[in-house]
């Protein structure tokens, strides 16, 4: 009975032992597949960032462009700060279409400044 007794409380152990390297094992599957998975989000929402900040520079270089080419080019400078700080990708439609449109910058100052 005893020889049994040892037998039945070894099955046991190796079991619980089974039982706890398979959690174990499921714990670091689970750790890596969640990292690998926080790596690939942060790397798109990186690119993605990117891309919006890329596009809204260059509307920005565009508007103050539009503006030297139509206006005297330091004059135009002035708006340069108020411009480079606008980060709505419509408001920079916007302002681009009016810099191209106005037919002074007095014009186009009333508008950078009817919406700040």
């Amino acid at each position: 009975m005893d020889a049994i007794m040892r037998e039945s409380s070894f099955a046991q152990y190796l079991k619980e032992q089974g039982v706890k390297q398979g959690v174990e094992q499921g714990v670091e599957q689970g750790i890596e597949q969640g990292i690998e998975q926080g790596i690939e989000q942060g790397i798109e929402q990186g690119i993605e960032q990117g891309i919006e900040q890329g596009i809204e520079q260059g509307i920005q270089e565009s508007i103050r462009e539009a503006l030297a080419v139509r206006f005297d080019a330091g004059v135009a400078g002035q708006f340069a700060d108020r411009i480079a700080v606008i980060d709505d990708l419509q408001r920079l439609k916007q302002l681009l279409h009016v810099a191209v449109q106005v037919n002074n910058l007095a014009a186009f100052q009333r508008v950078l400044d009817a919406e700040a």
